[in-house]
């Protein structure tokens, strides 16, 4: 069975850091893409970074790119979401989803789209304060 657990989330004053992990378990990363979203209340689901972590390619939404830093560890079976200078407008429940990379076309803004995933992790709470 596929599973996705998300962890790390808190509480954070605006410019501090976090560092999210997912965690899967029932597959191994090769062949996948792994993805982070996140959902403000009353907002739509944002698709913010993905990886490949067979090959290590990496997309960033512009609302997050030079701040936030995505990465993988094929041994652990872990992505983590390295998230700085954090300002209110990242306040959100953060998700990481997999899909399978069929064709080995690492096609970065198409897998920032959330209907793009297959599974789904349960999300953790990100707040910050000014």
């Amino acid at each position: 069975e596929v599973q996705l657990a998300e962890s790390g989330g808190g509480s954070v004053q605006s410019g501090g850091s976090l560092r999210l992990s997912c965690v899967a378990s029932g597959f191994t990363f090769d062949g996948f893409v792994i993805g982070w979203f996140r959902q403000a209340p009353g907002k739509e689901r944002q698709g913010i970074s993905c990886i490949s972590p067979k090959n290590t390619r990496t997309h960033y939404a512009e609302s997050v790119k030079g701040r936030f830093s995505i990465s993988a560890d094929n041994v652990k079976n872990t992505v983590y979401l390295q998230m700085n200078s954090l300002n209110t407008d990242d306040t959100a429940v953060y998700f990481c989803a997999a899909r399978r990379l069929w064709s080995n076309q690492f096609d970065g803004p198409r897998f920032l789209e959330d209907y793009e995933y297959e599974f789904w992790g349960q999300g953790t709470q990100v707040s910050v304060s000014s």
